[in-house]
């Protein structure tokens, strides 16, 4: 998954996308853990070292914060050293980190950010907008750098003062903040590609090592932030979510990060476990590719979004633990469109449909899929039986993590994919769906909805706005060449002494800075 695919992944919450219009003075992207909090009368204490695992394989191992990250674990480790612009907030969609605030322009076209007091990177130097100005030109000149920060061209980058820095938009962009929650992770000006994997950060955690996959981080006792309450975190990298929980299971390990449901059916009869439930985190949809190719009639998508049981495939797949989708990507935007007409299954409707097509009901197409994270291929095989009562015959391929996403992802005419974040509807439209997207998962070029999406982010008036917003989920809902069949919920496995796990879905749960252990 490209980089910000895998980036994009665990990128955070939606709340609310109003808030991103006003400057910021509050908050960090921090979270509050019920769940996982024991009693309530517990005083968070300093000290201890927190075991995590994390997904990944060896042979996808990168260093580089601005670079393809395919594994879990290295997103993880990355983002404990280094800090992002803006992270997901507990009250607002995106909430200050190494930006202490930021104010647009009366065009939204012009954002200034102001990099917060005090922070300084590992080795002590303070930060200054060179810094970030350099990382996040650095970032933007990556392959997938217009996707990480659209609408914004490497000249429109600049520093006005040693503290401020801003950022011009091709066009007007009421949500700049939040776009910019992701991959800006701030580095040195001038570190060469050689220095990249010791790098200092300016994040809660100061690398201590780095072996395989495998990582110590220790606290960074002069974070800008706040008080971090863990000595260390110790990252473990695993192959399956199996093997992970049943480290998690044995005591190895503190935490399970993003095991899926399976484990969690697993562990709910231990009740030295926690379980901690983020749902509707992770969007599991299924890909058509609208360019070109067998599925680029919209009549063959409709067809396909009306074949599949979408309450069998959450129930079976996701073990309950999910919702099901209404091929809509940004659940969890207060703006989603929760009055569009839920799909269900309608196998006349559907052959009725390919039988119009002209679709070629002989032939056997090939669904990719990969086995990153758990339900994920499970999905795709289900999805075959399902759609053949309708006369659509599907051989499920299951590819290597990194074949599938440097060849099939972004080509293929039917794939698997998955995110693990529920932002906003412009995020996802943003990241995946605009014509110029160079995520454009399906190759999605649809003129109305390009228009919608202007609309939508040049309107700070809140009315028009979500009208627009509205407008916008109706032609996804229509026409994309999505089929979101359901949402997956985040779980982490968690030993009894954990405390104040992050429940913020996606960049939001690796926030460890307030996780503190009872013991």
């Amino acid at each position: 998954m490209g980089v910000t695919r895998r980036q994009l992944l665990w990128a955070g919450a939606g709340i609310g996308a109003a808030g991103a219009l006003a400057a910021c003075s509050s908050g960090k992207g921090g979270s509050t853990d019920t769940a996982a909090s024991g009693s309530a009368s517990e005083q968070p204490r300093s000290g201890g070292t927190l075991k995590v695992g994390a997904l990944g394989k060896a042979s996808a191992v990168t260093r580089d914060p601005h670079g393809t990250q395919a594994n879990e674990s290295d997103y993880l480790i990355l983002s404990l050293v280094y800090d992002t612009l803006t992270v997901p907030g507990d009250r607002t969609n995106t909430a200050p980190r190494l930006a202490a605030g930021w104010k647009p322009s009366e065009d939204l076209k012009t954002w200034r950010f102001t990099v917060a007091d005090g922070a300084k990177f590992h080795d002590g130097t303070p930060v200054t907008a060179d810094d970030v100005v350099w990382s996040l030109k650095r970032l933007r000149a990556t392959p997938s750098g217009a996707s990480r920060l659209p609408g914004i061209k490497p000249e429109g980058i600049t520093a006005e003062d040693a503290r401020t820095v801003v950022l011009v938009s091709d066009y007007a962009n009421a949500d700049l903040p939040l776009l910019t929650r992701l991959t800006t992770f701030v580095l040195k000006k001038g570190t060469g590609d050689d220095a990249i994997a010791t790098a200092p950060g300016t994040g809660p955690f100061k690398l201590d090592w780095f072996r395989d996959g495998n990582a110590r981080l220790v606290r960074n006792d002069d974070w800008y932030g706040g008080k971090v309450l863990l000595d260390a975190v110790e990252v473990s990298i695993f192959e399956s979510p199996q093997a992970m929980a049943n480290a998690l299971l044995a005591g190895q390990i503190d935490v399970a990060s993003n095991v899926g449901a399976v484990a969690a059916r697993t562990a709910e009869a231990r009740k030295d476990v926690q379980i901690l439930r983020r749902p509707n985190d992770m969007a599991m949809p299924i890909v058509m590719r609208t360019a070109d190719g067998p599925f680029a009639d919209p009549r063959v998508r409709e067809a396909l979004r009306l074949a599949v049981d979408r309450d069998a495939m959450v129930k079976q797949v996701l073990s309950g633990y999910g919702t099901v989708g209404n091929d809509v990507l940004g659940t969890g935007d207060p703006a989603f469109a929760k009055d569009l007409p839920q799909r269900r299954r309608d196998l006349d409707k559907a052959r009725q449909l390919l039988a119009e097509a002209g679709f070629d009901s002989a032939k056997t197409y090939d669904l990719l899929t990969t086995e990153d994270i758990s339900g994920l291929a499970e999905s795709a095989t289900l999805f075959a039986t399902q759609v053949r009562e309708a006369g659509v015959k599907i051989n499920v391929v299951k590819q290597d993590s990194k074949i599938f996403w440097d060849a099939s992802w972004l080509k293929a005419p039917l794939y698997t994919t998955y995110w693990g974040t529920n932002d906003s509807v412009v995020f996802f439209a943003s990241k995946t769906m605009v014509s110029e997207s160079g995520q454009n998962e399906a190759g999605w070029k649809e003129p109305s909805f390009d228009e919608a999406y202007r609309k939508a982010l040049g309107t700070a008036d809140t009315a028009e706005r979500a009208t627009a917003l509205h407008r916008l989920q109706e032609i996804e809902y229509a026409k994309s060449g999505y089929l979101l069949w359901g949402m997956a919920d985040g779980i982490d496995l968690a030993g009894a002494p954990v405390r104040n796990l992050p429940r913020l879905p996606g960049y939001g749960r690796v926030q460890l800075e307030k996780t503190w252990l009872a013991r």
